[in-house]
């Protein structure tokens, strides 16, 4: 019989561990959030491990347990030796990005004794240095959403390539609808419901790569509302075209003429998706095409 394939996620509080639990779960895995390092060889001798139905484990752990950093190696050598192999997935993130994790949430950080957030996190990093530095997977999260983290998750639990499950490259397009629809498009959205800056001579002349012109388009409140819900909508299609197998992504950014806001509205799309780590282009197809035409 094939043996289970088991893994260990741990790393720093805030960092993804149970979103990365939730898709192993997904996977088929077992999952066991919070096990003390001592208890696992022991769980590992259950008749579970020989359901054929589980497609392997995966055990959360971290410095909830107090006594985790001293208690991992001498756990993980003592499974080595019983021709175990787990694998140990570390997720990490840079301190501004926990620290507005934390305060989104609003939970405690395990370590905050009288000590600040801040200052938690930094003696967690310490603390967990060691283990960073032997496991076998290290993730950095900072720039991650929770689809990007299960697809790599579910890439690494079916034993695929997770760089290469990623590396679908998504090209932002800035369009005129009076000059067509890109032929090449997968994804077309139309920004002509918003105020137009062609109309204000300030900035008639001016495109959207201009500050004046994103200023004003960016600070409209329907532009505000349309990002969140818009963004929201290509985060949780991302993993789904990927998942497919899709070697390429374009999403064509229209308006009347591809100048102002169409051009203002693509950017924000393209650094959206480069801030996550993405492979991502942006080419503003008609932005200059009224001036050459007029």
């Amino acid at each position: 019989m094939k043996p289970q394939k088991i893994f260990i996620i741990t790393g720093i509080s805030g960092s993804g561990k149970t979103t990365a639990m939730a898709a192993f779960e997904d996977a088929g895995f077992y999952c066991v959030d919070n096990m003390p390092m001592a208890l696992l060889p022991k769980f590992l001798d259950l008749p579970l491990k020989n359901d054929p139905k589980i497609k392997g484990f995966s055990f959360v752990m971290d410095m909830r347990e107090h006594e985790f950093p001293t208690q991992y190696s001498v756990t993980i050598e003592a499974l080595r030796e019983r021709d175990l192999s787990p694998v140990t997935i570390f997720l990490d993130a840079d301190e501004n990005t926990l620290i507005k994790r934390f305060s989104q949430t609003r939970r405690h950080h395990p370590m905050s004794h009288d000590t600040s957030l801040t200052e938690s996190i930094r003696s967690e990093k310490k603390e967990m240095l060691s283990i960073k530095n032997s496991a076998e997977i290290l993730i950095d999260t900072s720039t991650y959403n929770p689809h990007r983290l299960k697809a790599e998750i579910v890439a690494i639990a079916s034993g695929r390539d997770a760089k290469k499950h990623i590396s679908m490259k998504t090209n932002i397009m800035s369009f005129g609808f009076k000059y067509g629809i890109p032929p090449d498009a997968d994804l077309v959205i139309d920004m002509r419901f918003l105020s137009n800056p062609f109309f204000i001579p300030s900035l008639k002349n001016q495109d959207g790569e201009s500050d004046d012109v994103k200023k004003f388009v960016l600070s409209l409140n329907e532009t505000v509302e349309f990002l969140d819900k818009y963004l929201n909508l290509l985060d949780f299609l991302f993993p789904l075209y990927q998942k497919e197998g899709k070697a390429y992504l374009t999403i064509a950014v229209g308006c009347t003429g591809g100048r102002h806001r169409s051009v203002a509205i693509a950017r924000k799309i393209f650094e959206h998706f480069h801030n996550m780590g993405m492979k991502t282009g942006i080419i503003h197809r008609d932005i200059d095409r009224d001036l050459t035409e007029s």
